[in-house]
């Protein structure tokens, strides 16, 4: 009898109720996140199509700008988030269920969990950065092939994600694959969040502050240095904007996690919130891109000029 018989292992992670099941909440959670993901990876895919039509890849680390290099590694972050999100909602909607077996979800749950660490880790460099420029005049050094950003970027978070998968703290949230339980939801997800959303707002404050007083200094000088100065200062709005978008997508986690530690259940409009400003970083890095291009294009754009001579035989008519 007990050669026949078989011992059925229930992962844990997976006691606790699917989201909105058998109601039309459930529908409403997966629709709303397909579709911001949606959109916000075809913005990213066009973000990366459209740097590197424009300017060649085999001058990426040489002649592209740092901002220009900076749009290019969120909308991969973004991209690749939203991939491996899609993919997990779209799951759970198809079978309504939790995803199955536990290692798919561990890996969408990985996927989603890095590329989140890897833009807060980015953004917050990209704050500094601007913060820098700004106050001391000086751009930090992203090493050769900003290997030192690279690597702060993706691998602290690779290792972190790593181990967390480790120790079975990834798994089904009943909404999508993530950090489970509540203890490792606070301390990592909920208290980095809240972290980084209120060093980048002070970092912000004190930058735009900054770079109001810069761009009033500037106002009628000319020159070389004063050249120089528009430069950096222009570049700082630029990282600034980075920033600003960053808190748009991340303020409804952010207040979603105060909430959570405050109350035990939060109001499910709280939490489309959360889905739906969470899942748009995408459209956000794409308007920075537009403005970028737009700023570029007035830069380079020829000043209509009179010819004196022109003039003159007008007056003589």
């Amino acid at each position: 009898m007990s050669s026949n018989a078989s011992t059925l292992v229930v992962d844990l992670r997976y006691d606790i109720p699917v989201a909105g099941l058998g109601t039309p909440v459930f529908y409403i959670i997966h629709s709303l996140a397909i579709t911001c993901i949606l959109s916000s990876l075809f913005s990213a895919v066009a973000v990366i199509f459209v740097s590197f039509r424009t300017k060649s890849a085999k001058t990426f680390f040489k002649s592209w700008s740092k901002c220009e290099r900076f749009v290019v590694y969120l909308a991969l972050c973004d991209g690749l988030f939203n991939m491996a999100h899609f993919m997990d909602h779209f799951h759970m909607a198809v079978v309504k269920d939790h995803v199955h077996p536990i290692e798919l979800c561990e890996y969408y749950g990985f996927i989603v969990f890095m590329f989140i660490s890897a833009q807060m880790l980015l953004v917050s460099l990209i704050a500094i950065n601007a913060f820098v420029l700004m106050k001391f005049g000086k751009n930090l050094d992203l090493g050769k092939y900003d290997w030192k950003l690279l690597l702060l970027t993706f691998g602290f978070p690779f290792v972190e994600c790593l181990i967390v998968t480790v120790v079975g703290k990834i798994g089904p949230t009943g909404a999508y694959c993530g950090v489970t339980g509540r203890i490792p939801t606070l301390f990592l997800t909920t208290v980095p969040v809240l972290i980084v959303i209120t060093l980048n707002s002070v970092i912000y404050t004190l930058t735009w502050s900054k770079i109001r007083a810069e761009t009033k200094r500037l106002e009628g000088t000319i020159g070389e240095k004063a050249n120089s100065d528009r430069k950096s200062t222009q570049a700082a709005k630029t990282m600034s904007l980075f920033v600003l978008v960053f808190i748009i997508q991340w303020w409804a986690a952010a207040v979603n996690g105060i909430w959570g530690m405050i109350a035990e259940n939060v109001p499910l409009a709280m939490f489309l919130l959360v889905t739906s400003f969470s899942n748009i970083g995408g459209i956000l890095n794409g308007i920075v891109f537009l403005i970028m291009r737009r700023n570029k294009t007035r830069k380079t754009a020829p000043k209509p000029t009179v010819s004196k001579l022109k003039t003159g035989a007008n007056e003589v008519k």
